[in-house]
């Protein structure tokens, strides 16, 4: 009789470490098939429109008030390893200097990888005529990117041996031109201290720098009516050109419909609400090629809270 409840309980631990390899192993496939929904890459969230700060920190002078904001994203809800994200990004104007400060927070986590970065930034804007501005920013910080194998196998499987931990330093650049109804920007937030030839020993490197060309243009429909359109352009050493395309209609600026489409095959859709000094927003995001491991059903569902405070912090900000 002991012996048959010894080998159920070792039936018991295999299937529990079988369970975990296979759910970590999915987490993998998708992650390498559909990197594009969620991946370990810098700033991927849907809702950049309405959040710009943490991708080109000079988008803080397009807003007059001080804001906090938090945006989470979850994808294969029951999936261990799942992939998610948390970004928390605050500005705080500084109107005597025309400019404004603040800080951005990233933790972003797939299977037995994760990637956290922090960062405080500066931004100066001048006039350039009635209604245009341009502005310059620049912010630094650490990276640090995590790969936790000896966690998949705990016997030491020679596949996952080996754990990879890498901690730099970053900096960024960003110069933005906007007005009350548009902006264009160039954006370099990430760049380690080792693309400048700053480290010792060149090992391989985890964290790559990304490129960012981001714009939007708001028109006026009616009294009532508004639409925004957007566009953001990324780019990282060995990776394909993405472009995301999305536009939301405005009533009475405040509520906000709308939708979005990426060159890699990810679609969604944007919901946004403006409440006195607190905007909500949410996302739906899927792919659209059924050879995307999922289709349809390889959803991430987005969530962004902004709360503004200071001047002007009550009139709702759609641009």
């Amino acid at each position: 009789m002991k012996q048959i409840v010894l080998k159920l309980n070792i039936i018991k631990k295999s299937q529990g470490k079988v369970f975990k390899l296979c759910s970590l192993a999915i987490g993998f496939m998708f992650f390498v098939y559909n990197s594009s929904a969620q991946s370990i890459a810098p700033f991927s969230y849907t809702q950049y429109m309405n959040n710009l700060t943490p991708i080109n920190s000079a988008y803080s002078l397009t807003d007059q008030a001080g804001s906090v904001t938090a945006v989470t994203r979850k994808q294969f809800t029951g999936i261990d390893g799942a992939p998610s994200t948390y970004l928390l990004n605050a500005s705080i104007p500084l109107p005597d200097m025309g400019a404004s400060t603040g800080f951005i927070v990233q933790n972003e986590q797939i299977a037995v990888e994760k990637q956290t970065e922090a960062s405080f930034f500066f931004a100066k804007s001048i006039q350039l005529d009635d209604q245009t501005f341009l502005a310059v920013s620049a912010n630094a910080g650490i990276r640090s990117y995590k790969a936790n194998y000896l966690s998949i196998d705990e016997n030491n499987d020679p596949l996952f041996n080996n754990n990879i931990s890498e901690t730099k330093a970053n900096l960024g650049f960003g110069v933005l031109l906007y007005s009350d109804t548009y902006y264009i920007g160039l954006s370099l937030p990430e760049l380690t201290l080792r693309s400048l030839g700053t480290a010792s020993v060149q090992d391989e490197n985890y964290l790559k720098n990304h490129y960012y060309l981001a714009g939007a243009y708001l028109a006026e429909l009616s009294d009532d009516f508004k639409f925004k359109s957007s566009g953001l352009a990324t780019y990282a050493s060995g990776s394909p050109v993405t472009a995301n395309f999305a536009g939301i209609f405005y009533i009475k600026d405040a509520f906000g419909f709308g939708a979005s489409y990426a060159t890699n095959s990810q679609a969604a859709l944007l919901l946004d609400l403006n409440i006195s000094t607190v905007q909500i927003g949410y996302s739906y995001q899927f792919g659209t090629n059924s050879s995307n491991l999922g289709g349809y059903n390889n959803a991430v569902h987005e969530i962004m809270l902004s709360y503004r405070f200071g001047e002007g912090s009550s009139t709702p900000k759609v641009l």
